[in-house]
């Protein structure tokens, strides 16, 4: 059973606590820069591990030294807690890595 769907101000509320994430096609979307491919990819194979244990996979993307990510609950139909923990995840791995 899916997570419910966060309300517009809980979204709000949530974007305040995580900083360069915005709300964009109803998804939470950031893009993350990194000094160079190396980086970029040590990034996203750091979050795989975590993505998988928290068993939420988002719709990201990588071009050279950036990482684009987007966070939806397909099954509930829009963002939820899961997107928002997920989130503050990439957060603390990016922070080691830029």
């Amino acid at each position: 059973m899916a997570p419910p769907k966060l309300s517009p101000p809980e979204i709000e509320a949530a974007l305040a606590r995580l900083p360069g994430w915005t709300l964009a096609n109803d998804k939470l979307h950031r893009e993350y820069r990194f000094a160079d491919f190396v980086h970029a990819f040590g990034f996203m194979a750091t979050a795989s591990m975590v993505i998988e244990t928290l068993g939420h996979h988002p719709e990201w993307s990588n071009v050279y030294d950036r990482v684009t990510v987007e966070l939806t609950t397909h099954d509930a139909g829009g963002v939820t807690a899961k997107d928002v923990e997920l989130a503050g995840k990439l957060e603390e791995i990016a922070r080691k890595l830029q």
